[in-house]
């Protein structure tokens, strides 16, 4: 999760840098707010059919797939949705179709096909029993209409991905008018497309509530405020602003110690993207004293493989230049030395 911390009240603080990896909040007020992003590279394999399917579209060609009972898939699919035989029979298509049906996006978002307006639209492409989900480019919503005969608008740079079908184009337009676009040769170097990645971004804003707010800065002065509820006397850290069990406001702040007690956790020692410690490690749910509800954080300072439950151990925080309104400040937990904690004492918190 990324954020450009760019506080929006109060005005006159100082904007953080951007797209700093960190999850915080800056500014204390009643409300703070800072836009985030949460992304990741999704990677699949692709196989002989999507395989042959994008690698086509490489070439400037578009194949389907022909199921059990005659009809024309596009994109093809590996199984026959009916039957869940499999597949291998391609059919070439063409590079024009029909609309289907249709719906305007009037305010286009980062990465889609087109800057400007368009219309999403499914297509029948000719020799296809399915349609296809593209962009078609158009002027305004009266210039699309269901039966409209669209046209492939190839990509200037062929990759072997959908993308390589740009978006489509009226047929009339000058685009859809274009004699055949010459065969592309195939590319010598490299291997045929097999992996494809797409990356998955999703931006959004997150405001705190006035409870995660005092929370937060509460660590940027290196101190651990929860709530106590007044009916149970359960104290949550982070604060929820409310009881779960009772349901009534956790008004009462409780400032914490910085040490607690591992109740479960997970040795991990799988690689994967965006890893900042190597393996293996471990992701522990601690305890703080006096708190009822444990939270995640790592656990380093020891071999991995003599974390145990019931550990004693203590934050290690971060340098006091570098903190922020955020649980980063504390880079990890460690080891006490103290005798273990009886099972007993935190069995109802598992």
């Amino acid at each position: 999760m990324r954020s450009n911390l760019e506080p929006v009240p109060p005005a006159g603080k100082c904007a953080l840098p951007p797209f700093r990896e960190r999850v915080s909040l800056q500014v204390v007020s009643t409300v703070l707010s800072a836009p985030l992003e949460v992304g990741f590279d999704y990677t699949r394999s692709l196989g002989p059919v999507l395989g042959r399917f994008v690698n086509g579209l490489r070439e400037r060609r578009i194949e389907g797939v022909r199921g059990t009972d005659g009809r024309v898939h596009v994109p093809p699919v590996e199984y026959d949705p009916v039957t869940a035989a499999p597949l291998t029979e391609f059919v070439r298509l063409g590079e024009e179709g029909t609309v289907i049906s249709w719906s305007w996006m009037a305010e286009p978002l980062e990465g889609q096909p087109l800057s400007r307006p368009f219309a999403w639209a499914l297509i029948k492409l000719d020799g296809a029993d399915t349609p296809m989900l593209h962009a078609v480019d158009a002027d305004s919503p009266a210039q699309i209409r269901t039966g409209l005969r669209v046209r492939v608008r190839w990509a200037d740079e062929l990759v072997g991905h959908i993308r390589d079908i740009a978006y489509f184009v009226p047929v009339g337009a000058p685009d859809g008018t274009a004699p055949e676009s010459p065969p592309v040769a195939k590319r010598e170097e490299g291997a045929p497309v097999s992996i494809m990645i797409t990356p998955v971004h999703l931006h959004y804003q997150h405001s705190a509530s006035p409870e995660e707010s005092r929370y937060l800065a509460g660590l940027a002065e290196g101190k651990l405020i929860g709530q106590r509820c007044p009916a149970c006397g359960k104290v949550y850290l982070p604060p929820r602003g409310a009881c779960p069990v009772d349901g009534v406001p956790t008004a009462e702040e409780i400032e914490l110690p910085d040490t607690g007690i591992v109740t479960t956790f997970c040795i991990v020692n799988v690689p994967f993207l965006g890893q900042r410690i190597k393996p293996p490690y471990v992701a522990a749910y601690i305890l703080l004293d006096g708190a009822d509800i444990a939270f995640l954080h790592l656990v380093l300072g020891c071999d991995a493989a003599d974390v145990r439950m019931g550990m004693r151990v203590r934050a290690s925080w971060k340098p006091r230049e570098d903190w922020w309104t955020s649980l980063e400040n504390i880079s990890h937990f460690e080891p006490t030395g103290e005798p273990d904690a009886p099972y007993e004492s935190f069995a109802h918190h598992l």
